[in-house]
Parts: structure tokens; C-alpha cells; sequence
């Protein structure tokens, strides 16, 4: 068997003397021999594939932990391991590259001195499709608050509104946007007793996906698979994730985007209001507010029948927030309507003095 000095292994596999002694002691990459007299390491050349592949994984940022695991398995399974932690790193890279856009918002907003009053113009509007029997949805638009809520179960319709009935007394006095998370979290431990208290089963619940205004920026809430995207400067940006059993099998690498489209899993949630749960965690996030600014927050009997693209446009060319709903409401009857459908729209606009759209 042709062996290696560590020096020579180390030139050839693109790994230091360093990190051969460390794999060592870790018993990652163990040498062929060691001289019982003086401890010095020799490997063998047919482990300089291992160690390449050792290299290579260290490289693209894999824990050490991970990379035993791909080296005890059969090239097909090391290759579906390494795609589905590169599926992982750049889900995670996604909700950094929006924290990082949120940061750099932020801090440009505060920057400014530009100190015009913003206000919002909003619309709200709920059907209940062309299949489903009843509407167990609740959407609402006021003042401060707007809120999507898709029930399910026998009691889903009383546990969306008591939902949304929850976060309604934020409705009323002007909120301090930096205390506006702690008092968002606040609010949907109150509507998840509302919600227990409306649904005795654990099969009854609801999502919840809700922004607070608070005179410059907007509190996000979200839970489940209601969805809120933001129109900026004609672009269309989802600013929730999904929590479903699907989308964390996309999030995985497990399924494409294209594939968790049509898959029979799809409605499955991992997270949701229900009369069973004792605590939830929501993703909360704050989002600074420009001018010209266009929110919609829907249910999943819209964004799962009228495509991004096609929300995108008809955010775009709607004049008012009234007008909006109404077409993304029209659109989604048009592919079928196969689910209730509800959705807010609000506008972020230069106060004036005019009156809202209720």
C-alpha cells in the first residue's frame, strides 16, 4: 500500500497538516499508519478521495458533524445529503438576505430627515368561492390593524374571527413602533385563548397573518400559510413563509417549488391557532414604510390559484385599494375557486387629509 508523509497528503488533498491532525482526533479522517515512536502520520493515496471530498464539504461551510455523516454513505446517498443541506443553506441564506434588507431599510429610514406624515388607504374583502359550502374566513381593514384569518375544522369560522376580533384592540390609540412587536406578541397570546375558547377541538383552529400600523412602520405577524407580500417600486416581494409540511420540504430540497404546487400535502400545516395548542411562536418582523407602498395580506384561496406574476399585475394596475380586492377576489373566482378567498389591501400614502378606503 503507497503511502504519504502528512506534509505530502496535505499538498495533495488540499488540506493542512492543522486540519489532518484535527480530523485525526475527531475521527473523521483517521491516517492509514502512525509511528509508534514518533507519532508521525502517514496516509494512504486511496484516501485522498475522502479527503477531497472532506475539503470540498468544509468549503461550502458543512459542520464537521455533517461531513461523518456524508462520508459513511454510499455515493447516491452523500450526493441527496449534500443536496438537501445546500437546500437548507440558501433557505437560511433567503431569511438573512431580508433581515439584511430590512436592516439597511431601516437604518436608511431613520437616517433620513425627511419628516412627512404617512397614513394608510385600505380595503378588505371576503367570498366564499364557488365549492366550499360556508366562508370560514375573517379579513378586516382598519385603522391600525389588518388581519387575514383562514379557519378550518367544524369551527374554523368562529376561530378566524375570534382571531382577528384579538388583534382589534390594537385598532385604537396610536402604537409606539418600538414596542409594536412586544405588543403584537402580547395580542396573539390573547387571540390564541380567543381562538381555544371559540374551537373545543384540536382539530378547529386558524392562520393568522396581521400587520399593525404605527404611523411610519408596519408590525408584521404570521402564522400558518396566509400569506403577506409587499408591491415596492414595481417589484413583488412575499414577506412571510409558509408554515407548511410542503414548504419545509422545499426548504429541505426534498421538493421543488414546482412540485410542492401540486403535491396532495400541500394544506398541512406545522403551525396554526387551534383548540388544542398550547403556545405558538409567530414570526414577527417590522417593516419601515414608504410612500407609494402597496400591502396585501390573503388566504390561500387566492395565492394558491392566481400565480405571483399575476398578483403582481393586478397590485400594479389597480388605482385604489377598493378596486384591488375586488380584482384579486374576481381572479380568483376565475381559476375556479376552489377555497373561500379574502384579502386586505393597504396603500402607504402622504397624508393629506383624505379619507380612507373602508
Amino acid at each position: 500500500m503507497e503511502m504519504l508523509t502528512i506534509g505530502a497528503f496535505a499538498n495533495a488533498c488540499r488540506l493542512s497538516p492543522k486540519a489532518l491532525r484535527l480530523y485525526d482526533e475527531l475521527e473523521l479522517l483517521r491516517p492509514a499508519r502512525v509511528d509508534p515512536e514518533t507519532g508521525y502520520r502517514y496516509y494512504a493515496v486511496a484516501q485522498l478521495e475522502q479527503a477531497r471530498l472532506v475539503a470540498w464539504l468544509r468549503r461550502i461551510g458543512m459542520p464537521l458533524a455533517r461531513i461523518r455523516r456524508v462520508c459513511a454513505l454510499d455515493d447516491a446517498s452523500a450526493a441527496q445529503e449534500i443536496r438537501a443541506y445546500w437546500a437548507r443553506v440558501e433557505a437560511e441564506t433567503a431569511g438573512r438576505r431580508e433581515l439584511v434588507t430590512f436592516l439597511v431599510d431601516h437604518l436608511s429610514y431613520t437616517s433620513r430627515k425627511d419628516t412627512t406624515m404617512l397614513e394608510l388607504r385600505y380595503s378588505a374583502l371576503s367570498d366564499t368561492g364557488l365549492v366550499r359550502p360556508a366562508n370560514q374566513d375573517t379579513a378586516h381593514a382598519g385603522t391600525r390593524v389588518l388581519a387575514v384569518a383562514d379557519g378550518f375544522g367544524t369551527n374554523g369560522a368562529p376561530a378566524s374571527t375570534a382571531a382577528v376580533e384579538a388583534l382589534k384592540s390594537l385598532d385604537g390609540e396610536p402604537l409606539p413602533g418600538g414596542s409594536v412587536l412586544n405588543l403584537l406578541e402580547d395580542a396573539v397570546r390573547g387571540a390564541a385563548r380567543a381562538v381555544q375558547d371559540a374551537t373545543p377541538g384540536k382539530d378547529d383552529g386558524t392562520t393568522l397573518t396581521a400587520m399593525v400600523w404605527t404611523g411610519s412602520q408596519l408590525g408584521l405577524v404570521h402564522i400558518g400559510d396566509s400569506r403577506a407580500y409587499l408591491l415596492r417600486d414595481g417589484e413583488l416581494f412575499r414577506i412571510t413563509h409558509d408554515h407548511t409540511m410542503v414548504q419545509s420540504m422545499v426548504d429541505e430540497g426534498r421538493l421543488t417549488p414546482e412540485e410542492a404546487v401540486a403535491h396532495p400535502q400541500r394544506a398541512l400545516l406545522l403551525k396554526a391557532l387551534t383548540g388544542g395548542a398550547d403556545s405558538v411562536v409567530p414570526d414577527l418582523r417590522l417593516c419601515d414604510a414608504l410612500p407609494g407602498d402597496r400591502y396585501l395580506l390573503c388566504s390561500d384561496g387566492l395565492s394558491t390559484v392566481v400565480a405571483d406574476e399575476e398578483l403582481r399585475r393586478l397590485l400594479g394596475s389597480a388605482p385604489a385599494p377598493d378596486a384591488a380586492v375586488r380584482s384579486l377576489v374576481e381572479a380568483a373566482i376565475d381559476a375556479g375557486g376552489p377555497g373561500n378567498v379574502s384579502c386586505v389591501v393597504a396603500d402607504v400614502v402622504e397624508a393629506d387629509g383624505g379619507q380612507r378606503l373602508g
